[in-house]
């Protein structure tokens, strides 16, 4: 049943598949380039060298022209549920000072990322990191990535421990099992780690259904891994700290009146990658898909993954991941394929409470005497900068305490297992190097924000977002304070470019990198992150975002129902209402255009800041074609558009969500300029 080679075809398999099938089991040509004295890897490598958790970059800041590029690493982390041992703790601090950019960053999937690593560093990197109860195996590449869990450590709620325990367990069943990752940065010693959970090691070999090669070093992914990254995630019910609609597999806890762990329900297909103008890209949100009880789990998950190994797109990367394939199959027949490989029917999927988002910041009781602080940290990056020196702050609390973290999945930090008398001497050290640890003391605009690193390292960053977003949020702010919001916020994401690694389509307003210093705006999302946002406009510059916005949220405040959050309120309205006052709008307080017909065809634009706003319900409507000096003045100037030329402009000034007056005085003084 199981196919060795990818899926018969009268397409030829993406480059990649052949990187993969020459790597020996990922260990070529890494294993060959790690020992030769150069500052880069081939092509090949690199593919390859992301199984292992590490990326290639260029620092796009120090580029001269006529030079080599500035190569340097990025290492991710698996960690998952987000645990993070002090000792790996304080050995990742240092390795950022040593080898890094002086900071770490908190992945959106619960992992770090170390920037900054040269080459003839990665080795020892890679080394400290294993030696130190860590691992990268996995954090990248195509296969199973970083299992995302709850990150709150409630003693006294037990299905919290059970998700946490699953995570673990679902990690350790789809971790690749080459020995090419401790060959090459160990040079073949085995790390010293945990012993494996005898229940997940012996479903790994369980047969009888498909699910796995006997023959490969690799029995769940074989030859070729998967056709692209695999994301998967466990929680409880009622909590989405870990957006568990965009996962490709989610598993809810469900447990019984004595809240025993009794089995999972299970949504598959989410995903949030896309390509602009690839209208065959899209994001989606996770399907219910079945219930399966505690003992099944694991064959169930294998199932799962062997019908996306076997049946997904492996011939366009761009179409690999598992919600095409059960965009295209339907569910129904995505369940039926899944029960061949699960051996049995599948169980209906039971019902669940409404989800909630939640970030578990500020000082909180685990249950069992102990207390877990929440640290909020702006985009991940924990830095020390002037006054604010959270780096510092966390390396003396973990010394000093020998504390575990958890990472949480919108890139804070939880520090467990707290005594209550060190509560004070903790917050002490927390103020004197100038970190808030009070949640109620951040801005709501910028506690719910979330970035991607963008530029300068990632190589696929269109436009800035880590860097930017913090002034963003400072200029939307004071644009809710303008128009009578001030206390107002909503779930802002943003990203440099469109594969969406903070989650922007679920946000309220979203921000994605479509051209240098513009993005495609989303609106709409839900603030519990439990639906899709939608395109509003194509492209925004960073220099009309005000200008954009401000209309946006003058008739939200003006129509919005009782206690109505951003999200629902751009869902509910629908974007043609959102359009229509925001060209009202703009024409009120710009220029506001009467329009005539000739009758020959051609429709007259005049100027008059005397006349009515246009509305959409007009037989024939246009603009001023004006700048705002002539729309204030006396003066009328007329321009005539064809019929096609007109309808072409109503339809770019809808998708851009940009006013026709805009438009063309843009086109136009465009075109002067080249006369």
């Amino acid at each position: 049943m199981v196919k060795s080679a990818p899926p018969t075809t009268s397409r030829k398999p993406s480059k990649v598949e052949a990187i993969k099938e020459r790597s020996n089991s990922l260990r070529e040509p890494v294993a060959t380039e790690i020992l030769q004295d150069t500052t880069h890897f081939s092509e090949d490598a690199i593919q390859i060298l992301k199984f292992h958790g590490s990326y290639q970059q260029d620092n796009r800041d120090n580029r001269v022209k006529g030079q080599e590029k500035d190569y340097q690493f990025m290492l991710r982390t698996r960690n998952p549920g987000g645990f993070v041992p002090p000792q790996l703790f304080l050995t990742l601090d240092k390795l950022a000072d040593e080898y890094g950019s002086n900071t770490l960053r908190v992945t959106t999937r619960q992992g770090f990322q170390m920037h900054g690593i040269l080459k003839k560093n990665l080795k020892a990197a890679f080394a400290a990191i294993i030696k130190n109860m860590g691992s990268t195996l996995g954090a990248c590449g195509d296969v199973n990535r970083n299992v995302m869990a709850p990150p709150a450590p409630f003693k006294n709620k037990p299905e919290y421990q059970y998700a946490w325990e699953y995570a673990d367990n679902i990690a350790s069943l789809l971790t690749p099992q080459t020995g090419a990752y401790y060959e090459i940065w160990l040079d073949g010693e085995m790390a010293i780690s945990a012993e494996e959970n005898p229940e997940v090691k012996a479903a790994r070999e369980k047969n009888g259904t498909g699910t796995i090669f006997h023959d490969k070093e690799e029995p769940l992914y074989g030859t070729y891994y998967m056709p692209r990254k695999f994301k998967a995630c466990v929680t409880v019910p009622g909590d989405n700290s870990i957006d568990l609609y965009s996962q490709d597999l989610t598993l809810v806890v469900i447990t019984n009146d004595k809240e025993e762990l009794e089995g999972f329900d299970v949504f598959a297909g989410g995903g949030l990658g896309r390509t602009h103008n690839k209208e065959e890209t899209f994001a989606r949100i996770a399907d219910p898909i079945c219930y399966v009880d505690k003992n099944d789990v694991y064959d169930l998950v294998k199932a799962i993954v062997a019908t996306q190994r076997d049946y997904g797109d492996r011939t366009d990367r761009r179409h690999a991941r598992l919600k095409y394939l059960i965009h295209d199959w339907g569910v129904d027949k995505f369940r039926s394929q899944v029960e061949e490989y699960f051996g049995k029917s599948l169980a209906p999927f039971k019902k669940l409470p409404e989800f909630k988002y939640h970030d578990f910041l500020g000082w909180n009781e685990q249950g069992d005497g102990k207390l877990f602080l929440g640290i909020s940290i702006d985009n991940g990056r924990i830095k020390d900068e002037g006054d604010f020196q959270l780096k510092t702050a966390l390396r003396e609390i973990v010394e000093k305490y020998n504390l575990p973290i958890r990472l949480t999945p919108h890139q804070n930090l939880v520090l467990y297992d707290i005594e209550p008398k060190n509560k004070q001497a903790i917050q002490k050290i927390l103020s004197s190097h100038g970190v808030i640890f009070e949640p109620e003391k951040i801005d709501s605009l910028v506690r719910y924000a979330m970035a991607c690193p963008a530029l300068p390292t990632c190589g696929l960053a269109i436009t800035e977002s880590e860097r930017a977003i913090p002034g963003i949020l400072e200029r939307i702010r004071a644009l809710l304070d303008k128009t009578g919001l001030p206390n107002e916020h909503f779930v802002v994401r943003m990203t440099g470019c469109p594969n969406g690694c903070a989650r922007p389509y679920m946000a309220e307003l979203g921000f994605v990198g479509s051209a240098p210093e513009s993005y495609q705006v989303w609106l709409g999302g839900s603030p519990n992150q439990t639906r899709l946002a939608l395109p509003y406009m194509e492209r925004l510059h960073d220099n009309d975002i005000e200008t954009q916005l401000e209309p946006i949220f003058v008739y939200f405040k003006q129509q919005r129902q009782t206690e109505e959050t951003f999200g629902d309120f751009c869902d509910r309205m629908g974007f043609d209402a959102i359009r229509e006052f925001a060209a009202n709008y703009e024409s009120q307080t710009v220029a506001s255009p009467e329009i005539t017909d000739d009758g020959d065809g051609l429709v007259e634009a005049m100027a008059d800041s005397t006349t009515a706003p246009i509305t959409e319900e007009s037989d024939r409507q246009e603009v001023a074609i004006a700048n705002t000096t002539t729309a204030t003045s006396k003066n009328r100037h007329r321009v005539t558009l064809q019929d096609e030329v007109y309808d072409r402009l109503k339809e770019i000034s809808q998708r851009q969500g940009k006013a026709m007056t805009n438009l063309v005085n843009e086109a136009l003084l465009d075109y002067l300029k080249n006369l």
